[in-house]
């Protein structure tokens, strides 16, 4: 099935039918100058078309639409490669932040780890997207898996030895946003090659799909593991799992690489993509919602090793239980994206996501029962990966294809460049005034720019 893409932001009138009262108070919009109209609208019988449409939409639910992208060989070798992957790299996230914690039992050495980890982001993601370019992407990308494999058996190593120190985690975590810096741009520009574009969408939701079925069992898988066997086979097994993308990357049949023909310089290639970014209003404001999520939004998770142990009073495996709740909820989100993004308005679904997700956060800071907790974080994966699944696709819907790879390093620079930020501010404040303020205080200010952006500004409302 080919599904286009309309390059322009719709009118009103090409939107979905008309809101009933119950769903415009939901979303806020009490705009005393549209009322009557509304009202008008739902005493006219708009209401009662609400569950019609619900139903409709159930019955072109398909098991193949789901998986379209799978139908693209190179793209299913990467998938389950990816997957392999990602599982072990989800079982050494986990075990590093929570090792750094037994190890120092300071909230503020997780902030220094997710700094070091995401500094080289600033230093070096930008011409990464420049490489990604010029380069042979999968060549980029077998390097890259080679290298994190072994930076994962180092950690091992240290850990196996008794000679691991705070200190050796957060310089292996620099070498490895080193080394991420020039891996992501070329992994999102890679997608291009595996697929056709009416499968870009359906592709980047799997893509979701898959890291977040990663993160529902490595984290849980991490936590297990360390308390039983220890962290360093968390570590051995990570780096056992990067055999399974490499070999796939090798497997793949691909067409030649064709270089951007460009007489410009990196610097004059990087100007033109920021120009573009800043002046076109619609990007501006998603990668800048992209920004406030990952700054303010999602900084709560670099405080869920010390909230398991001193606000649930658990262990490692509580830690993985809280990572492995947030991949079941990222997943829900991402198949459902993945099954009925061509048949919803993805920016009235970005606008729900985007209040939902700080509401779900603020509730979880207030829980203290961990099966509560567990749902609440649940929802709030929904939520995060609605807003970055959807951002991501509509930003590439918004691009032409010239400067798709600079505008995408871009994206991957906000994306990634400001976790350290967020992971740095939010450890040192928790190192101060606990870990609930800090997580209260991020998702409030989250929840004021999502009402801001969203339902006091139409525009990103209408994307179709």
């Amino acid at each position: 099935m080919t599904h286009k893409f309309p390059a322009k932001i719709a009118t009103r009138a090409e939107l979905s039918p008309p809101l009933s009262l119950i769903e415009i108070k939901k979303c806020g919009a009490y705009n005393k100058c549209h009322f009557k109209a509304l009202m008008d609208q739902d005493i006219n019988g708009t209401s009662t078309q609400l569950l019609p449409r619900l139903l409709a939409l159930g019955k072109k639910f398909s098991w193949k639409q789901t998986f379209y992208a799978l139908k693209y060989p190179n793209y299913r070798l990467w998938f389950w490669g990816q997957l392999i992957s990602v599982f072990g790299s989800w079982m050494q996230m986990t075990a590093q932040a929570f090792l750094i914690y037994e190890i120092t039992r300071s909230p503020a050495y997780l902030g220094y780890a997710g700094f070091a980890a995401g500094l080289p982001t600033w230093l070096f993601m930008l011409y990464g997207g420049v490489v990604a370019d010029r380069i042979p992407r999968r060549r980029i990308l077998i390097l890259t898996q080679t290298v994190m494999m072994l930076l994962a058996f180092v950690l091992a190593a240290l850990v196996f030895l008794h000679l691991v120190q705070p200190w050796h985690i957060i310089w292996l975590a620099f070498c490895s946003g080193i080394v991420n810096a020039f891996d992501a741009p070329a992994r999102q520009a890679f997608v291009m090659e595996m697929i056709e574009p009416e499968a870009l969408t359906n592709a980047i939701a799997l893509n979701s799909a898959m890291f977040n079925s990663a993160q529902a069992l490595g984290p849980a898988a991490g936590g297990i593991i360390y308390a039983s066997l220890g962290p360093a086979w968390c570590f051995t097994i990570n780096g056992l799992s990067f055999i399974a993308v490499i070999i796939a990357l090798a497997l793949m049949k691909l067409k030649p690489f064709e270089p951007r023909p460009t007489e410009n310089s990196v610097i004059e290639d990087l100007k033109d993509g920021i120009r573009y970014v800043i002046n076109h209003r619609t990007i501006r404001l998603l990668v800048l919602t992209v920004a406030m999520t990952t700054l303010f939004g999602r900084a709560f998770i670099t405080l869920l090793p010390a909230w398991a142990v001193q606000i649930l009073h658990g262990d490692a495996r509580t830690n993985g239980f809280l990572q492995t709740a947030t991949g079941i909820g990222a997943l829900i989100g991402a198949l459902f994206i993945a099954s009925f993004s061509h048949h919803l308005s993805r920016g009235k679904l970005l606008s729900l996501g985007a209040l939902f997700y700080p509401i779900s956060i603020i509730l979880f800071a207030l829980s203290r029962f961990l099966p509560l907790s567990l749902v609440l974080l649940l929802i709030s994966g929904i939520g995060v990966i609605i807003i970055y699944n959807l951002c991501n696709s509509l930003v590439q819907i918004q691009t032409p294809e010239k400067m798709r790879g600079r505008v995408m390093s871009i994206y991957s620079f906000v994306f990634f460049g400001l976790m350290p930020f967020a992971a740095l501010w939010i450890g040192a404040a928790a190192n101060h005034f606990g870990e609930k303020l800090p997580i209260m205080v991020s998702a409030f200010v989250f929840l004021i720019y999502s009402v801001a952006i969203f339902f006091f500004n139409s525009q990103l409302r209408k994307l179709r």
